[in-house]
């Protein structure tokens, strides 16, 4: 038994929460899965996750080879990436017929670059529920300090 099979509504999963945990929540693959472990998660409301960063992920081979950095639009990807495992987690569910796509990005901020070495944190809140979409609040931190935060809206449809 795994930890998400031990998952239903009336558990919590077993944590931490490792690469094949994660791909049962998430359709994401090598090299979009984004996320490396869960680490924190309250049903309903939030969860902690991170990604740590190394000089072999491909996105840092074409995006500034001199001076790598992890493009912005792959931080919040990352975001909503927690935000989809909370969404499943809190369910009590692995992935079934359904995907949710992320569908817009407000008040999206960078403040420190993400680069090869670093653990990027990733938690990520429930603001609202809304039929079959969620608003989330998240935040990608680095040793305690923030680099990056947005809302966002992630919607569920049919596979």
């Amino acid at each position: 038994m795994t930890s998400i099979d031990a998952c239903d509504t009336d558990l919590q999963p077993v944590l931490p929460l490792g690469a094949s945990d994660i791909q049962k929540l998430l359709p994401h693959r090598y090299p979009f899965l984004l996320i490396d472990r869960v680490v924190e998660f309250e049903r309903n409301k939030r969860v902690l996750a991170y990604k740590n960063l190394t000089i072999n992920e491909p996105f840092f081979q074409g995006h500034f080879p001199v001076q790598p950095v992890m493009p912005g639009v792959l931080v919040i990807e990352a975001l909503a990436q927690a935000g989809g495992v909370l969404y499943q987690l809190s369910k009590g569910a692995a992935i079934e017929d359904k995907v949710f796509y992320l569908v817009k990005v407000e008040n999206a901020r960078f403040s420190k670059m993400i680069v090869p070495g670093d653990r990027m944190m990733l938690e990520v809140s429930i603001k609202r529920r809304i039929r079959n979409m969620a608003w989330y609040s998240g935040t990608a931190s680095v040793d305690g300090n923030e680099a990056a935060r947005a809302d966002f809206l992630c919607a569920e449809a049919q596979n």
